[in-house]
């Protein structure tokens, strides 16, 4: 991305992002809410058309990519999903395989296959033949997943995947996240709330705030007192527990997002 901007009518959403993926690994969009990170995914996915700037995957122009070609290499997993039909697991992650399959033709073994591999890749091969509509949150969120990947693509867009998820759930998502993001050499870029996760999960991070760059790169660099008081408007402690840091907000009466002694809840974190 050089000099992206994005704007809804006189509404300029997001104002000269500079940011590039070049190697397998996370890039995770951090913010508030309203800092841009949806919009900024969705550009990247070629569902909306920057105003100004450029994007580029692979040294080409995303505006010459057809869809079906920006589907092969690329795939997103949406904020927001609502389940319609009861397909079932299996029938939800071939739907990725649609990219792979020609225009009147039905999925082969091939893709079947393709799909199973995923759907034991995230975890969650044993649900193959449960409805799509009866299985829990967070085990829909890796459903897309499964979904994703078997577009088997280049570049992974998950616009915040723990969404909704209790902290076992989140944990989940995010671990297998890192987890696949290193086994299959793909490049993924992630939008979450949490500074906490960044530092546990990310291996860059990109901090938004009212649609401007604020800081990227290592999560240790970004994520400083500073910049959580600028983007969060919050008060924050940086602390070191067991050689990891973590981030403690804390609130106008003096409480803050750690309870007990604060050991308590990083050692949940930790688990």
């Amino acid at each position: 991305m050089q000099d992206l901007s994005f704007s809804f009518g006189e509404e300029q959403v997001l104002r000269g992002i500079n940011l590039s993926s070049e190697d397998s690994g996370i890039v995770l969009l951090l913010g508030p809410n309203g800092s841009g990170k949806t919009t900024l995914l969705r550009c990247i996915n070629g569902v909306l058309r920057p105003q100004g700037g450029s994007i580029s995957v692979n040294g080409r122009p995303l505006r010459e990519y057809s869809r079906r070609e920006l589907a092969r290499i690329m795939s997103i997993v949406p904020q927001v999903h609502r389940p319609s039909f009861p397909y079932t697991v299996l029938d939800v992650v071939l739907i990725g395989r649609t990219p792979h399959v020609g225009a009147f033709a039905m999925p082969d073994k091939r893709d079947v296959e393709v799909a199973r591999q995923c759907l034991e890749a995230v975890g969650i091969s044993r649900l193959a033949q449960r409805v799509y509509t009866r299985v829990s949150g967070g085990e829909m969120r890796l459903v897309l997943i499964a979904r994703a990947l078997a577009q088997q693509p280049k570049v992974l867009l998950l616009d915040e995947p723990t969404a909704h998820l209790d902290v076992a759930n989140q944990l989940r998502v995010l671990n297998t996240v890192r987890k696949l993001t290193k086994e299959n050499g793909i490049s993924t870029l992630v939008s979450l709330h949490d500074p906490n996760h960044a530092l546990a999960f990310a291996d860059r991070v990109a901090l938004l705030f009212e649609g401007e760059l604020v800081a990227s790169g290592k999560p240790e660099d970004v994520i400083t007192v500073e910049n959580m008081k600028k983007v969060y408007g919050v008060d924050a402690d940086i602390i070191t527990h067991k050689g990891r840091k973590f981030v403690v907000f804390v609130s106008d009466n003096g409480m803050s997002n750690c309870d007990l002694s604060g050991k308590e809840s990083l050692q949940k974190v930790q688990t």
